[in-house]
């Protein structure tokens, strides 16, 4: 049988023979590609089915790396602190800071290297020390990143590194408000300033704190107040705008300051808030409260004349007057020439049980309730002897912060209403109740006493025309650490008010130790230094507080006293 077949292939032409094997060899081979193929298209369909559980099904099953940033409101642990107008001071940003586990890490020399030459400010030594440590599993390397500094840390590839999200303070106005705003550490904490007194509402509350401070003003302030600084070569200064009727403050300058951005950095004199932590002798500003003291218990009338005319001797001090003018002066007199010896016998007439009521009264006798952690405690003399009384009528013998002594100036011409002074912004512009200290009368009167000194007085560069300024010059001699006064060194300072009639603002002005210069006559006093600054101030921030300048004032309030005055 095999035989005839191959009989009958050998009787088949050749050329069929091999046709018939090629087309053969072409269908094997078609159907191993369709073969082929279908097995791809069942591993793709695989691989598609896969990716679709993965990315669509499986979500609730299994952690996924790579997610779409959640773009709603962050969920911050500190509030915003903003300025009266809304203005941003302080806020949290969300950022990364990085650790590492030394465990995994294969060679801390290298990774030290390299991470000090993205991160500056690293030193490479001690990190690798760090990162050497074998029984460590945990290494803070550099907190709160930028986003610059997190890419480049990444790009580095080198396993054990990890990222962890905090948040960091940030002050936009750097210096601007540095001791009003405080600052807070890389934890969240309040260190100073708001940040720590309100430590508690920034954590608890998502409403900005608000502040009575206005950006604009501040800046005003800080600008001209730093300008009398240099321009006298002092070592610092001071300035508080505060409103009457409200007892909010509108500025508080204290210089030198510092970046709360970098508060490390700064030297501790920079971060001294002297206007509420330090304590001064205010010098003859205190004379207005003399006067307002005399008036209110009717010991002291318009009309009294003062002697003037010799040193005053009690025990082993002398008391005279700087130029005096070595007669009897009147009441108007004795403000406007600044007279110690004046202001001594105002306050004989007082006497010394009812000069300290009345300085209570004022706030003078204990620490002052704005709301910050760094507040001074007054220097007050025990027992409140006769010489004690002399001498604190003219400012000296009696240490008082400069919050103080706005807060008492504000009442002395705001009516003889004390209201506490407040960093806070009301929640309305209605005047506030207060507590009165003395008559309306005796208010009255002190006013005119501060604009007869700016038309007439030791006041009269700090006068701006269309807003009637009226206050009172004062020039102190420092207090050595161990007792007595240093030598050459002063404060000069002026309170000024506007408008005169009816004060809206108190304005004070403290130069820490000018010098003198040889266009002022080698003079550096509070005339010289402080009034000229406060009327520069008072002239930019009256338009931003919407204080209206006026062609007169609607009471004549200096005319009445210029016959008592032997003034012309």
């Amino acid at each position: 049988m095999a035989s005839n077949f191959l009989d009958i292939v050998r009787g088949f032409p050749a050329r069929l023979r091999v046709d018939g094997a090629g087309k053969q060899s072409m269908e094997i081979a078609r159907h191993r590609l369709v073969v082929g193929g279908l097995l791809f298209a069942v591993c793709f369909a695989v691989v598609a089915v896969r990716l679709v559980d993965v990315t669509l099904m499986s979500e609730a099953r299994e952690p996924r790396q790579a997610r779409v940033p959640h773009t709603g409101p962050l969920d911050l642990s500190r509030a915003d602190i903003v300025d009266r107008n809304g203005v941003l001071l302080a806020t949290s940003l969300v950022t990364q800071s990085l650790y590492a586990n030394p465990r995994l890490i294969a060679d801390p020399a290298e990774a030290a290297r390299r991470l000090a030459g993205v991160l500056p400010g690293l030193d490479e030594k001690t990190l690798r020390d760090r990162l050497s440590g074998e029984n460590r599993s945990f290494v803070w390397i550099r907190r709160n990143l930028t986003p610059r500094q997190q890419f480049a840390v990444n790009r580095l590839g080198i396993p054990g590194l990890f990222f962890q999200r905090e948040e960091r303070r940030v002050y936009p106005h750097g210096n601007l408000m540095a001791h009003i705003v405080g600052f807070a550490d890389v934890d969240n904490r309040g260190l100073a300033g708001v940040e720590q007194g309100f430590d508690e509402r920034l954590k608890t509350s998502n409403e900005p704190l608000r502040l009575s401070l206005d950006v604009r003003v501040q800046h005003a302030v800080r600008e001209e107040l730093q300008r009398a600084i240099d321009d006298f070569r002092a070592i610092g200064g001071m300035s508080i705008l505060i409103e009457v009727e409200t007892g909010e403050v509108a500025a508080m300058v204290s210089l030198p300051d510092f970046d709360p951005n970098a508060p490390g950095l700064a030297e501790a004199d920079a971060r001294f808030n002297r206007n509420t932590l330090g304590t001064y002798e205010m010098g003859s500003t205190f004379k207005m409260f003399t006067a307002a003291m005399g008036f209110d218990y009717g010991a002291v009338r318009m009309t009294d004349t003062w002697d003037a005319s010799r040193p005053y001797q009690i025990g082993r001090f002398t008391i005279s007057d700087f130029k005096g003018k070595n007669r009897w002066l009147s009441t108007p007199e004795v403000f406007i020439y600044s007279s110690n010896l004046g202001a001594l016998r105002m306050s004989l007439q007082v006497g010394p049980n009812r000069q300290r009521d009345f300085m209570d009264r004022l706030g003078f006798l204990k620490p002052s309730p704005v709301e910050l952690p760094e507040i001074g405690h007054p220097l007050i003399p025990r027992p409140w002897r006769e010489i004690n009384m002399l001498t604190i009528s003219f400012g000296h013998g009696l240490s008082v912060s400069p919050i103080q002594l706005a807060a008492a100036a504000s009442a002395s011409v705001g009516g003889g209403v004390y209201r506490a002074p407040t960093i806070l912004a009301r929640e309305t512009d209605t005047a506030v109740a207060g507590e009165r200290v003395m008559s309306q009368r005796a208010s009255d009167q002190l006013n005119q006493l501060m604009r007869l000194n700016v038309e007439r007085g030791s006041g009269r560069t700090a006068d701006v025309p269309g807003y009637f300024v009226g206050g009172k010059t004062g020039t102190a001699e420092k207090v050595q650490s161990g007792g007595g006064y240093k030598k050459n060194a002063r404060i000069s300072s002026f309170v000024a008010s506007f408008p005169a009639h009816r004060p809206r603002y108190v304005l004070l002005v403290m130069v820490d130790e000018p010098q003198g210069r040889r266009d002022t006559g080698g003079y550096a006093t509070g005339g010289v230094v402080a009034a000229p600054t406060a009327g520069r101030i008072i002239a930019r921030v009256a338009p931003i507080l919407g204080v209206p300048p006026m062609d007169d004032l609607p009471v004549d309030l200096t005319r009445p006293l210029l016959a008592a005055a032997n003034l012309r």
